[in-house]
Formats: C-alpha cells, structure tokens, sequence
C-alpha cells in the first residue's frame, strides 16, 4: 500500500494501484473472519498440522534465504538483535528486559568482542543488541556499559532507518519500472501475465520462493496494476501465490530448528493460505468478494486523495492497538478491567451499528460522498486560485479593449459615416473604408473599421460582442 502511494499524482494509476495493493489485505480480512472461530471451537489447523508433525526434528543451523545471506554482512555491522535473550523472554526463563542480569551491558576488559561481551561468558551480561558470532565483532550499534534505554534509543533509531531505506528502494523500484514499461513492452508484459490463473499461482508461488519475500513480489505487481499493465482479476491469482510462497521460509527454516512446535506453526502459516484459497477463489461467486471490495477501494481513491494514508494509519495502527487495549483489559484478571473493556466493545459494536444504520437507511452514503466532494472542489479551487486569476486579467482586459474599439467605432460614425441598403444588407461607409455585416452579426475579414452604432440595427450587441471578443481571443 505504500508503494501504491507513489501514483498520487494521477487519479487513474492512484484508484488502479491502490485496489490492486487492498487484494492481499482483503484476502487475509476474509480468511482470518471464518477460520479464527473455527480454530477457537474445533482446532482445525492445530489439529490438522499435529497429524502431519514427526516426533522429532533434526538440528541444524539456522537456514538462511539467498537474500538475507547477500545483506547480512552489511547489516552485522550495523546491528544484531540478542535472540536468545528474545526466546528466553518468550519462554518465561526471563521476565522481562529489566529483570536483573542483563542490563547494564558489560564487556570483559572493556572489550567489546563476542568472546568478551558474549551473555553468559565469564560472568558478562549483553541486553537485546548482540554481537557477531562469526566475525567475533560487535556491531556499530553495540556498547559496553549501555542500559536499557540506549539499547531502546538504537532500536528506535534503527527502526526509521530501516523503513526510510525500504520507502526510498520500494519508490525507487516504481519508478524503474514505469520506465521500463513505457513503449511496446507494456503490450509484451500484458500479454505474459494474461495466464491461466491456477499457472498464475505457481509462477507467484515460485518467484516468491526463490526471493523469500512476498512484499517484493507484491511490491513489484502493484506499479504494474497502476500503470495498466496488469489487471487486477490477474493480479489476484500471482498474490495467492506469493502468500502460499512466503511460507516455505518459515518452513524451510523449521525444518534445521530442534522444536518440534517450530515446524508446526510453520504447518500452520502454510495451511492457512491454503484454507483461504480454497474457499475464495475456485468459485466464482466468492472469488469476486475480494475482488469487488478491493475494486471499491480503490474507487474512494478517485473522490478522496487523502484516503490510501488514512486507510493505512487506521487499519495497521489504531484498529490494532484498540483491540489489544481491549485484549489486554480482559486477561487482567480484575473485575474492574473486565467492566472497562466490556463497555469499550459495547460502545464499540453500538457505534458500529449506528454507523451502518447511518449509511444504508440515512442517506450517509450520500452525504459522505457529497461531503468529500465539496472538499475536493474546494481543494482544486484554491490550487488553481493563482491560474483562474491570471485568466480573469486577461479577460477583464480584452473587454476593456473591445469596449475601446466600441467607442471608435461609435466617434468615426459621429464623423461622417454613411449608410445603404444593399440586397437587403446594412451597409455602412466611413471615410477611411467600407465592411459588411452578414445576416448573423459576423464582420467581415478585409474590413479595417466598423460602425457598431449602425450594425446594431440589424445585429443584437450580443452577437456584436460575441464576434468582436472571438477576433480578440484568437488574437492571444
């Protein structure tokens, strides 16, 4: 959906890319609504995967994606998350990152090595950032005697680093490729993703497997959607296929881990893509539930320029952290938090239901829609303010100018102008030259001067006015 965000600045690439980046969202929305109530009551994935699990695994190393394997060394240096103080945590074996032990961090001698800051060894103890256990280095970001509130600063800090340099590359990477698709290759690409949709599914599977990212391979179709290359009932299939193809990460990395329950819930992640197609895409009525509602997604696009960011800060941040606050009120344990969240989800469902009765039986949907209009044509006014203005000046002076030539014309027949009929036509003569004025009001090319004065006898001034202004205009 960010990269979506890249066509704001034409409406028909902004509606295309954005319906076809909600697929994906839409997708999980609609698995996640039938299947987490059917894992609640029957357990159908936990006990699905359970009949399919070994009584062991093998150990290994950890498996590594060829494209981790090819940035890992640069970002060794950078940082390194601390795992085993991540899985204590998860465990219960630590409480948390305060508990005593781990911070501060301290390093044998003041040298900040993996043998010498290593947790455990010799006495040290490391917080969440560690060091390289390969290269024996510590990264830019470690520091001996840090607490847990440096540790937390070079997260943070980290963080935005991280995600400016994936915006910018995923920017970058629209760009490139609406160069690229300039020309005769859009007809060439239109006709190789125009597959069968099942084929589809493999190639979006196999692609995402060999990049072991179903954001790049998503990343990649949505320009291509803007731009019109792609369309989104072909679009929907690849993205089914890179969901199914993410997995084999989580699986393949399960399969070198000693824990039986890794391999499960990697089972898990597989077989709930798999569920979802199942019941979304082989039939028809129900493929097109994803993607109608992905479509009218993108059409709020076209009356709200504004809605891609707001979708995105409602959906991924303030709709999840209010259903963990409301989570959290629950697992407390305490009748008062239990109260508070049981009134939370009551003003929740009730503002919900007022809401849909608001918009089908209220006309909401018509006064939103009208609504943000007014203030699409209100923004379109004031950004075209300085254009319209200059256009009223120079309006505003070629009728000053046809309002002189009125006056000319009006003073040279005060001056002895002369007038005939001539075949049923108003002729009129002034000393320097003669015109004729046709039945429509329309004045003749090779006449240098004109008595409106006497035209306006056969000719209304509107009609005067009209050819006088089309000669000025076509002037400038």
């Amino acid at each position: 959906m960010l990269v979506s965000m890249a066509h704001m600045g034409d409406g028909d690439e902004l509606e295309r890319a954005f319906a076809g980046s909600s697929v994906q969202y839409v997708f999980k929305i609609l698995c996640v609504i039938p299947l987490f109530p059917i894992e609640i009551i029957f357990e159908y994935l936990y006990r699905l995967t359970k009949l399919m699990l070994p009584s062991s695994v093998g150990e290994g190393e950890s498996w590594e994606g060829p494209v981790k394997k090819m940035v890992s060394p640069l970002v060794n240096k950078i940082i390194i998350a601390n795992k085993q103080l991540i899985d204590d945590i998860s465990a219960g074996t630590v409480e948390s990152c305060s508990s005593e032990g781990i911070y501060p961090v301290t390093c044998l001698e003041g040298e900040e090595t993996y043998e010498s800051c290593n947790s455990g060894l010799n006495g040290t103890s490391i917080g969440v950032i560690a060091c390289d256990e390969d290269g024996g280095n510590c990264p830019l970001f470690f520091q001996d005697g840090a607490s847990k509130d440096d540790d937390m600063v070079s997260g943070w800090v980290c963080m935005v680093l991280g995600l400016t340099i994936l915006i910018v590359c995923l920017l970058g990477l629209v760009a490139v490729l609406r160069k690229m698709l300039a020309g005769a290759s859009t007809q060439i690409i239109y006709k190789a993703t125009n597959i069968n949709p099942y084929l589809a599914m493999i190639i979006g599977c196999g692609i995402t497997i060999l990049v072991q990212s179903s954001s790049i391979t998503t990343s990649t179709l949505v320009p291509l959607a803007g731009v019109g290359v792609l369309s989104l009932e072909n679009m929907y299939p690849l993205v089914l296929g890179a969901d199914v193809g993410t997995t084999f990460t989580a699986l393949m990395a399960a399969l070198v881990s000693s824990k039986v329950e890794s391999l499960q819930i990697a089972l898990v992640h597989l077989f709930f893509n798999i569920t979802g197609i199942l019941m979304w895409y082989p039939i028809p009525f129900m493929r097109n539930i994803p993607l109608r509602t992905a479509t009218l997604i993108g059409k709020i696009t076209r009356q709200w320029r504004g809605f891609p960011p707001v979708f995105i800060l409602t959906m991924f941040f303030i709709v999840p952290l209010l259903l963990l606050s409301i989570s959290s009120c629950f697992e407390q344990g305490s009748v008062g938090f239990t109260a508070l969240g049981s009134f939370i989800v009551f003003l929740i469902v009730a503002g919900v239901a007022y809401f849909a009765m608001w918009w089908y039986f209220r006309d909401g949907k018509h006064k939103c829609a009208s609504c943000i209009e007014h203030r699409q044509r209100r923004a379109a006014a004031i950004k075209a303010l300085a254009d319209d203005m200059d256009y009223l000046k120079v309006d505003t002076e070629w009728c000053k100018n046809e309002i002189g030539r009125i006056k000319d014309y009006t003073g040279d027949h005060q001056h002895g102008s002369t007038s005939r009929i001539e075949e049923g036509r108003p002729v009129v003569t002034t000393a320097s030259s003669s015109a004729r004025i046709v039945d429509d009001g329309t004045i003749n090319d090779d006449v240098d001067r004109v008595s409106v004065f006497e035209s306006c006898r056969s000719a209304s001034w509107k009609d005067v006015l009209y050819s006088g202004a089309g000669s000025i205009k076509s002037g400038l």
